[in-house]
Formats: C-alpha cells, structure tokens, sequence
C-alpha cells in the first residue's frame, strides 16, 4: 500500500459506537488516514467495501452475525488490510493466520494505534504480530467449525454444522448438502474436514465428509468395498480408510 501520494482510506467496524468514536479521535491525529466510514455489523462491512473500497480496515472479532473472521473470509480478493481490535486475546494466532497487519487488545493507547500504524507505512517490517499478543494468545485452542458461511452473489448463507449432511469435492469447490438444499463454496475438502469436529464428521472417502448423526447403516458394496446409506436415502461410497475411521467412531 503506498502512503506518498495519497491518504489510506480506512473503515472502522465495531458493533459498540463508543469504541468506535475513540478509534476515531486516535485516528484524528494521523493526517495520513481518512476514515471513509463505519460500520456496526459484519454484513454493513461486506456491503459497503465494494463501494469504498478501503485500504484498511479496524476490525472487531466478535460482532453479532458475523464474527470478524467470518467477515474476512467473505470478503475474498476483495479484502483489503486489517487491524483487528478486540477485548480478547485469544484470538491472536488466528489473527496472525489471516495474515493481520496488527492486533489491538482493548482498552489501548493512542500509542499502540501509532505503533500499528507504523506497520503498514512503506518500508515497514514485515507483518509478524507482537510477540507479548502471541504469547498470551497460546492458551485455548480455537474451537471447531460452528457454521459454515457461504457467499452466493449478494446472498449469504449460513448453515449450521448441525444442519449439514455431508460434503463433497467438486473440483475446486465443495458441495454442502443439507436436507434438500445443495450450496458450493470454493474451498478444499481437506480443510473442511480439519475444521469439523472430528467426533461428529468422519471423511468416509476421498470425495465425501459424513456427518455421522445422517448414518443409517453401512452396506458391502463390493470386495473391500463399502456404500454408506444416509436416513434420507442418499448412497455414499465409503474407502477402506473411511471405514476403519467409522468404525474408529462407532
């Protein structure tokens, strides 16, 4: 991001208006920032960033709706940088995952927002998080997956883990069937399966993630060969390593 020829278009997103009038008056003092908006939900934000267009973004975590990596992955190539700002430390690591320029623990200086500045000005270090954040964020591991958000045009859908029958490759994207409803999402089946509950979703082949609760039984299908049949009927194949991880669970 160049800083020298133009000023660094910047969105606050906090769903408390205090927070986000003190941002504001800390990112008064710095004349290379315009503030061209804010926002109080993750939906506002996937709304009006393509209008925008914000170099930056002052991110909160936990938004109703949309949490604010929820709000990143929506976002897609249309993501500009960010600096998280939050009242929990927990989150560090995945901030850092997400490749945050910074990570803002509430309540902060108007130092601290200098300092984080300072990492997206040219020249700047690279983006490594504060090692005293990263310290303190090792502590509880994230949980698994809750839902799984999926981007349709100007639609969002949000289908809880509970509601999913099961996935399943399609190329560069991943089929989620839930009751009749069928949504892709581009994505790796792999890293879906690293976010599941690995107690309640087994990857039964190298296509397919079951959902175990939609197990009505197994059949042999053929030698060293198995099909699963889902209570609504459905007929998933079923790899000699799926079925020992199966049974693993059963």
């Amino acid at each position: 991001m160049s800083t020298t020829d133009r000023r660094i278009r910047t969105l606050v997103v906090d769903d408390e208006a205090p927070a986000r009038q003190l941002l504001g008056e800390y990112l008064s003092a710095h004349p290379e920032i315009e503030v061209v908006g804010e926002c109080a939900n993750g939906f506002e934000v996937l709304k009006v960033v393509p209008e925008l267009r914000p170099d930056l973004l002052f991110l909160d975590i936990q938004m109703p709706k949309l949490d604010g990596f929820e709000v990143l992955e929506l976002l897609g190539e249309e993501r500009p940088e960010v600096i998280f700002v939050t009242a929990y430390d927990r989150y560090a690591l995945q901030a850092f995952e997400v490749h945050a320029v910074d990570y803002l623990l509430k309540p902060f200086t108007s130092e601290r927002l200098a300092e984080a500045l300072e990492r997206i000005r040219p020249g700047a270090a690279p983006k490594e998080l504060p090692s005293a954040e990263l310290a303190r964020a090792a502590r509880p591991d994230a949980p698994y997956l809750g839902r799984i958000l999926i981007r349709d045009g100007a639609r969002i859908h949000v289908l809880p883990v509970e509601r999913l029958d099961y996935a399943e490759a399609q190329d560069d994207y991943v089929l989620f069937s839930s009751g009749e409803k069928k949504l892709r999402k581009q994505q790796t089946l792999t890293d879906l399966a690293g976010a599941l509950d690995p107690g309640r979703f087994v990857r039964i082949h190298r296509s397919y993630v079951l959902n175990v609760d939609r197990l009505a039984r197994l059949e042999l299908y053929a030698k060293d060969s198995r099909v699963a049949i889902l209570h609504d009927g459905s007929r998933l194949p079923v790899s000699r390593s799926g079925y020992a991880r199966l049974r693993e669970l059963l």
